[in-house]
């Protein structure tokens, strides 16, 4: 065997890094979404151990939804790629394309096994280009197909060397091609085929043996005629070792998959649900399409599920004749292959066994895949394919007619693929093109109509996508998830009444539930959705709660392990007020997954509900254990901490907030409460840093605005209050503590009563019967010396609070003033009170009575000196924005109630922290 130089290296890679230098710049789409972006099991934040325990996507192997793809050495790299770019798709697509190099160089090695050198690089050159291996490169899920077959390849040139230059058998080698299997099989499960690429190669190359010879043989034995040769003896002790390693590793991936097959449902793989003799035919007649896209890789397609493929339902049906005639083709092959023992006949068995052995568990002949063809499981059938070529090609090239036209056709090839292959590529930039390149070539795929449809509506194209949506509710009037996005796309359009016939089509569609029988209906579990959507959709209505209720109720009866079926009903429960059932659903959801933080949270939030602030402490705690990042959990725990008035907590609270605005930047709650701590803590600069700095972050952030004032107003910095208050006023005019504080603020020191009586009016004018406005409004035309209109005003605010004693002092105070001018002599009328020397050098009752604690805080004689206080009893008699500090269970249970609606959408936790 040649081995390879420099210069077929140079050219081989050079070739692959031409036809894929543009897959770098394509994103994650189709498969890659479920594999990549939705994984847990990426992120370092996951235990490594759950790469073992889940499949390729990510769910448990354990759960019937899981697909049963055990592959954890490829989500393993996947890690890695997220461990140094994250979700940086470029270098999972260079990953990829340097893997791709890796096995054409491999497939070089290989290919010398069984041709010469020049036509062992026209098979790798056309390996590497070849366009329907886009789908395993540029799909970066398709380095399951990359990472089996470097190790396929690598375990069967491991295995020939396993004899001896005196024909002995070398037992290290063929260890090693074992445990090169498994981790092939670990990569995908089609790696374990190369156990019998090697018997094959034992068999016919090894020893040489042909079909007829081995028969003979077999005759011999059994005549008694002759002994067992000892080359027989030898080939069969490999082939045992080599059949019980396979029985071996089949064992342990059935004790892995739990011993259930996926299940599948008919929109996966029609054929596979269909009865005698159409699923047969169908599945046979697959085999020759996938040859023609090995022949023919003009029309590729991302997805050929649902009715790509009609139904070969009939012996009269004309695809029958492709039937035979590539049965006939590789029946002519086989026998070429096995009848004789020169070079030529081993080329052509060992590149059979490429194509047919790693090709069968993707045939759906023996047990049903998810997929009716896939392109990216062509990919090690591929070798055998180009083998095959380039051994006709080398035949074709010894004729002299033939050479120069063979070179020309050969270098035709080549580059028409190359072509194909880097404008395939552009295909896979984004969904949106992938999947309207897909309908380029079918139009009769529902699947592929939803999924432009979904690209649509990632782009919150609403209009556009739902076109798409209902093409294909017309392509596949029975396809459930079709008539889901249909619902869903209206919802987002707020035409709640056609999402919900919508949804009731849907739900129409769903097979009748069997008794007795775990999840009798066998329907895509995403179906089940219709149920959660429907009822979403209707609980907005609050006379249809129960109605709601009973959708969720249904999908749990049709799957008692649906999990977000229990999630879902949890929080319809707490919106029904009935905590307890909520609880019990959360419960039951957790039975099904501990390791959900969500559901950690969910039942945080239930424990707010109950009145058991420590024991959401501890769920919203374990939420955090499984998912540092929870944002909800980390956010929320540090809320409750700070809530609950308990000045030990405060330091880990503030440790939270500082973790939570370091991973969320652009969020200005978390510095708005890393100011309302500061201000616990009376750190009065820190408070006032943070507070600006949420302001910065969320122009006209009402809460940050309102307590950065009164924080002003609280450190003797009144003036620095008014232009905060006066922004304040501009995103919110009616904020009605704003309005006191500026107006109390403009009377007391900047002597502005014209100010103040506009923002006392401005109250009054929204709601008249606001006592505190009112009140400060009669203080204003007190110092505007108008007595009369302050008495009147004083008896109006009376009526309003007959109960409230400092309104009675103050009336009191500004008659006894009015009694004291007449019994002087002066006449009182508007605008003339107290214009006596004499009077404004005597000390009224009023102005004693300015730090009683009951006195109204703006008071007629208050004195700029005095205005801190003033503004600090002022916002505590007018429920401030500041959030009060838990000292009673009464407290507690009013914060405990705003929270619990809150802490579902973080959006709303500022009204939360507001207290507006």
């Amino acid at each position: 065997m040649a081995e390879m130089t420099w210069k077929e290296i140079v050219l081989v890679v050079g070739v692959v890094v031409a036809c894929y230098w543009n897959s770098l710049f394509c994103g994650f789409v189709f498969d890659d979404v479920s594999a990549i972006l939705d994984n847990k099991d990426l992120r370092p934040s996951t235990p490594l151990k759950n790469l073992f325990h889940n499949d390729f996507w990510g769910t448990p192997m354990t759960e019937e939804r899981s697909h049963k793809s055990y592959r954890p050495l490829t989500v393993l790299t996947f890690r890695i790629n997220y461990v140094f770019s994250e979700l940086s798709a470029k270098s999972y697509h260079l990953l990829n394309l340097v893997l791709h190099a890796v096995v054409c160089l491999i497939f070089l090695r290989v290919c010398r096994l069984f041709l010469d050198q020049k036509s062992s690089l026209v098979a790798a050159l056309l390996f590497a280009v070849h366009p329907v291996h886009t789908e395993a490169v540029t799909g970066v899920v398709g380095r399951a197909e990359l990472l089996s077959s470097i190790f396929l390849l690598a375990a069967f040139l491991s295995y020939t060397k396993s004899k001896g230059p005196d024909n002995s058998i070398v037992w290290t080698p063929i260890a090693l091609s074992v445990i090169l299997v498994a981790v092939a099989t670990l990569c995908k499960e089609q790696g374990i085929t190369v156990i019998g690429i090697c018997c094959i190669y034992e068999v016919f190359v090894v020893q040489g043996f042909t079909l007829p010879h081995l028969w003979d043989t077999v005759l011999g034995i059994l005549r008694g005629k002759d002994g067992l040769p000892y080359s027989l003896l030898q080939t069969l002790l490999k082939l045992i070792v080599l059949m019980f390693s396979t029985l071996l590793l089949v064992i342990v991936r059935v004790q892995v998959i739990q011993s259930q097959l996926p299940i599948f449902t008919r929109f996966d793989n029609p054929a596979a649900v269909s009865q005698t003799p159409a699923r047969q035919l169908t599945f046979n007649y697959l085999l020759p399409v996938n040859a023609w896209l090995l022949l023919n890789p003009s029309e590729l397609c991302c997805d050929w599920t649902m009715g790509t493929i009609p139904l070969v339902e009939s012996l009269l049906d004309m695809r029958n004749l492709a039937i035979v005639a590539f049965y006939s083709v590789l029946g002519l092959m086989v026998h070429h292959g096995v009848r004789y023992s020169v070079d030529s006949s081993k080329t052509v068995i060992m590149a059979l066994s490429l194509i047919v052995l790693p090709f069968i568990p993707a045939s759906n002949l023996f047990f049903p895949v998810g997929f009716v063809i896939a392109e990216r499981v062509l990919y090690v059938p591929s070798m055998g394919f180009c083998i095959l070529v380039a051994h006709g090609w080398r035949k074709t090239t010894k004729s002299c007619n033939l050479k120069k036209l063979s070179w020309i056709g050969m270098a035709i090839i080549l580059a028409t693929h190359a072509v194909k292959t880097v404008h395939r590529n552009w295909d896979w930039e984004s969904e949106y093109t992938l999947f309207m390149s897909a309908l380029k070539v079918n139009k009769n795929n529902a699947k592929l109509w939803n999924n432009v449809g979904h690209a649509l509506e990632n782009q919150n194209n609403y209009e556009r996508a739902l076109k798409y949506f209902l093409q294909a509710t017309r392509v596949q009037p029975d396809d459930i998830g079709a008539h889901m996005n249909v619902g869903r796309t209206y919802k987002s359009l707020n035409q709640t009444k056609e999402a919900e016939d919508a949804y009731m089509i849907a739900k129409s569609l769903m097979p009748q539930i069997i008794p007795g029988k775990k999840y009798a209906t066998r329907v895509a579990p995403n179906h089940l959705n219709v149920y959660i959507n429907l009822a979403n959709l209707i609980c907005a209505n609050e006379s249809r709660l129960e109605e709601a209720d009973q959708l969720y109720r249904q999908a749990i009866s049709m799957r008692p392990d649906f999990k977000q079926a229990y999630i879902s009903r949890g929080e319809l429960l707490l919106k029904m007020k009935k905590p307890l059932e909520a609880r019990d659903a959360y419960l039951r959801a957790l039975e099904l997954d501990r390791t959900n933080a969500d559901l950690w949270y969910n039942l945080a939030i239930v424990n707010i509900e109950m009145k058991e602030p420590s024991e959401a402490l501890k769920n919203f705690n374990q939420a955090l254990e499984l998912n540092t990042k929870h944002k909800l959990a980390l956010f929320n725990s540090a809320l409750l901490m700070q809530e609950s008035g308990d000045a030990r907590l405060r330091p880990e609270a503030k440790q939270r907030f500082l973790i939570y605005v370091e991973q969320y930047p652009d969020d200005a709650n978390g510095y708005f409460n890393l100011g309302m701590l500061a201000m616990d803590d009376n750190k009065n600069e820190e408070a006032e840093r943070w507070m600006k700095k949420a302001i910065k972050m969320q122009l006209g952030f009402r809460s940050a605005l309102f307590n950065l004032a009164l924080l002003y107003s609280q450190t003797g910095r009144e003036l620095d209050a008014l232009p905060v208050l006066s922004e304040l006023l501009v995103h919110y005019p009616e904020h009605v503590k704003g309005l006191i504080l500026k107006g109390d603020t403009l009377m007391n020191h900047k002597k502005d009563t014209k100010g103040a009586k506009e923002c006392f009016e401005r109250i009054l004018q929204m709601d008249p019967n606001n006592v505190q406005g009112k009140h400060n409004l009669c203080v204003v035309y007190f110092e505007e010396h108008d007595l009369l209109k302050a008495e009147r005003c004083l008896v109006e605010t009376l009526a309003l609070a007959p109960h409230e004693e400092y309104i009675h002092r103050h009336l009191s105070i500004v008659r006894g003033k009015i009694a004291a001018l007449s019994a002087a002599g002066q006449q009182v009328s508007p605008a003339d009170g107290a214009s006596s020397p004499a009077v404004e050098e005597k000390k009224t009752p009023l102005e004693k009575g300015k730090n009683d604690k009951n006195t109204q805080k703006t008071s007629p004689a208050n004195k700029p000196s005095q205005s801190k206080e003033q503004s600090k009893k002022l916002l505590e008699e007018s429920q401030p924005d500041k959030r009060t500090k838990i000292k009673s269970t009464k407290e507690m249970k009013e914060i405990e109630k705003k929270r619990a609606a809150a802490l579902k959408r973080l959006e709303e936790i500022e009204r939360i922290l507001s207290g507006d």
